[in-house]
């Protein structure tokens, strides 16, 4: 006897009963659910950045360092910003009639935002690095901090995006014509 299937339903017009307001709903909700993660993380890290200029050792601080710390601190409101967008889009045009472009105007504002939180967490490991150790280390240590969290956040979910053949042409989760599948390329 076989395991049985627990997949999530497929998104879009193959859900019974869903209407695009009701998936338009889903999809608002997951969103603001991945941001909850996301913003937590960032309002920590703001934090920590914040708390890091009150310090004895701030005072220390060589040119370098100050300026990524300045940058680094930029980032993550810009980040915190970004990846609160969302929530409050959706509260400007609660009740307009707008819930499937809310929810695509979010989907951007996140996607910008975690693109710019990991510049953050970039700008953060080299500014503590560089502090720590030396710039000489903290430069490439933040390098390949960067590129493996854009490896994760981004290339492998657009890799599979590409080898499955669901591109995003910009269409909310199942407004695509036919069954919402692109064809692969070749």
């Amino acid at each position: 006897m076989g395991c049985p299937d627990r997949r999530a339903p497929a998104p879009g017009p193959e859900r019974p009963g869903e209407g695009p307001l009701q998936r338009a709903d889903r999809n608002m909700i997951e969103l603001l659910q991945e941001l909850r993660v996301a913003q937590t993380g960032v309002q920590i890290l703001f934090a920590f950045l914040l708390s890091l200029s009150f310090t004895d050792r701030f005072a220390e601080l060589d040119d370098v360092e100050r300026w990524t710390y300045v940058v680094t601190l930029l980032l993550s409101v810009v980040s915190a910003g970004l990846l609160v967008a969302p929530a409050a889009a959706h509260r400007v045009t609660f009740r307009r009639g707008l819930k499937k472009e809310t929810v695509q105007l979010g989907h951007q504002l996140c996607t910008v935002g975690l693109a710019a939180l990991a510049l953050t967490l970039t700008g953060a490991v080299l500014l503590v690095l560089d502090v720590a150790i030396s710039l000489a280390f903290a430069v490439p240590a933040a390098a390949a901090v960067g590129i493996v969290l854009l490896t994760m956040w981004f290339v492998l979910p657009l890799r599979l995006l590409w080898r499955t053949g669901r591109i995003d042409d910009g269409a909310p989760d199942g407004d695509r014509a036919g069954n919402g599948r692109v064809p692969a390329r070749t």
